[in-house]
């Protein structure tokens, strides 16, 4: 299956997608804020990054950036995931270079369709 990198400083949500993610047979990456996990897409590579948005330090959308945009990275698809709804929001994401945009409480179905379109075969 997928090796996907959950980027969110809120423990919670991250135990929460984690705990989601495995039922469905993923590995899972995780990083506390936008910086590592920028370091770690580029140290690990996965197939999917799943990344909030508020976070301190660098936030998702500068993190999306800086992942779709570098070399190393760019194949990589980043979904955003964020409790952010506002249209502005989704239109600066995908702006960034997210493929999609799910706001939370996601759902659980979704998430697995989202991914699945992203990462077909995994």
């Amino acid at each position: 299956m997928a090796r996907i990198l959950i980027v969110d400083d809120s423990p919670t949500e991250t135990y929460r997608f984690k705990e989601i993610l495995e039922r469905y047979g993923h590995g899972v990456l995780e990083a506390p804020n936008g910086a590592d996990g920028v370091a770690m897409a580029k140290a690990e590579l996965p197939d999917l990054v799943l990344m909030d948005v508020v976070m301190p330090g660098i936030n998702g959308f500068q993190a999306t950036r800086q992942i779709t945009k570098s070399p190393e990275t760019a194949h990589i698809p980043v979904v955003i995931v964020t409790t952010k709804d506002q249209e502005t929001d989704r239109v600066w994401g995908k702006r960034q270079g997210a493929k999609d945009y799910l706001t939370k409480p996601v759902d659980e179905t979704l998430l697995m369709q989202v991914i699945a379109n992203l990462i077909p075969g995994k």
